[in-house]
């Protein structure tokens, strides 16, 4: 199993509107950038990701698992992008912030600390399990 970080506008699509897919998931969309879509081709279906809060929150708030492995985006009407179907897992019991990465010396090499802008990001197995135990998460 792989691990990621999913960003998103809370504005636009938030963990609260994933939350309320269900079971069935949600496509995500929209990723025009050749780094992030080389991230969604590798994702495969029971991989784990963050779901990351952009904008003011710029805080991780949720799990989420991918569904589906990656086919043509149908909002890109060029057909070079690609997307992936993912569905809620878990809540974080305490948000964790950008600060809060960013003060941890053991991920300063996290892509979220990196490579801020990139929507889509491979997280590390170590990586994974410290942003957990700040996140409240079991396991």
């Amino acid at each position: 199993m792989a691990y990621w970080l999913l960003k998103t506008e809370p504005d636009e699509y938030s963990w609260d509107d994933q939350v309320k897919r269900g079971a069935k998931g949600e496509v995500w969309t929209g990723v025009r950038n050749f780094t992030a879509r080389g991230h969604l081709k590798e994702m495969k279906k029971g991989d784990l990701a963050f779901f990351y809060h952009t904008g003011d929150e710029k805080q991780i708030v949720g799990v989420a698992e991918v569904i589906r492995e990656a086919y043509k985006d149908p909002t890109d009407p060029k057909g070079v992008f690609v997307v992936v179907d993912i569905k809620a897992v878990e809540s974080v019991p305490k948000p964790v912030t950008l600060a809060a990465i960013k003060a941890e010396p053991k991920l300063k090499d996290m892509a979220l600390v990196k490579y801020a802008r990139l929507s889509v990001q491979p997280v590390t197995p170590e990586e994974w399990k410290i942003v957990s135990k700040i996140a409240g998460l079991k396991g």
